[in-house]
């Protein structure tokens, strides 16, 4: 109830800040009454989650979301199609570069954090690699599980499409920005590389860290290695706090210039105990 409290008043005093402002340039702002939100997968389920309290609490408002990759949530924030962006990795300068050709400034909100959880079928007998070795999986170098301490078969290499900011932050950051291997399977969703994994005991696949939350028992997170001497550590809330798990990463926001009206709204939401206790009922870490 304090809680709501506070929430309602945040919302009050925001609508005197905007009905205080010119009527003609922000009218539209302050009786806005449906946003888009479009981008990351990995973000898809917490957005949606997001909103979903938020219509709940203000049922005068409606939230949309819906995925298809952190590129194509920011290509949509370019053109103009979308209120907001979700993003699981940062903006490019040559998409800040476009943007500002068409008139667009994306402005970034740190809104949660993640770790990128390395899985394989419960079958397999592998239970840690380390980084240089996950590198070498997805680039080809290794091929066949023999080479890990596993089974003699071969690897089924499950990954996100080039569109996902999964793809490139894990390409830049696990694979030293070398090329997937061209025999790597590119997903069009993580449920997609989840159901993989869940099925085929050869496949080995990446998510975000919601993802195993959701995924329960059919998947088997490894634990990751920084280097061959380093502790093995399984992706949790409390190792990315820690700094311990090494594949980790912010989740972002971004709107076209200082957001206002509803998305204001619904940004200052997402920043509330509330909306941090929905990132951590999620499976994904607050950044407040």
């Amino acid at each position: 109830m304090k809680n709501l409290l506070k929430l309602t008043t945040l919302f009050a005093l925001s609508g005197l800040i905007f009905l205080g402002c010119s009527k003609k340039s922000n009218e539209s702002a302050a009786t806005q009454r449906y946003i888009t939100v479009k981008g990351s997968d990995t973000m898809v389920h917490l957005a949606s989650n997001w909103a979903e309290v938020f219509m709940k609490k203000f049922p005068e408002y409606e939230i949309s979301v819906t995925g298809g990759g952190s590129g194509t949530g920011i290509a949509a924030l370019i053109n103009g199609t979308t209120d907001v962006c979700i993003a699981s990795r940062n903006i490019k300068p040559k998409e800040i570069t476009l943007a500002k050709q068409k008139g667009q400034n994306p402005v970034e909100h740190a809104v949660a954090r993640d770790g990128i959880a390395v899985i394989v079928n419960p079958a397999n007998p592998v239970n840690e690699l380390t980084l240089e070795q996950i590198g070498k999986i997805y680039t080809g170098a290794i091929s066949n599980w023999r080479q890990v301490g596993g089974k003699d078969q071969s690897i089924v290499v499950n990954s996100r499409e080039s569109s996902s900011g999964t793809y490139v932050f894990f390409q830049e950051f696990v694979l030293n920005k070398k090329d997937y291997a061209p025999t790597a399977n590119l997903m069009p969703s993580t449920a997609a590389i989840v159901q993989s994994v869940s099925q085929d005991e050869q496949a080995i696949g990446y998510v975000g860290l919601g993802y195993v939350h959701d995924a329960g028992d059919a998947i088997k997170v490894l634990g990751v290695k920084a280097d061959a001497n380093s502790p093995a550590v399984v992706a949790s809330e409390a190792e990315i706090v820690s700094g311990n798990y090494p594949i980790s990463r912010e989740l972002y926001i971004y709107t076209n210039g200082e957001p206002v009206g509803l998305t204001k709204a619904f940004l200052d939401f997402i920043l509330t105990p509330q909306g941090q206790q929905i990132v951590s009922e999620t499976g994904y870490v607050p950044v407040k």
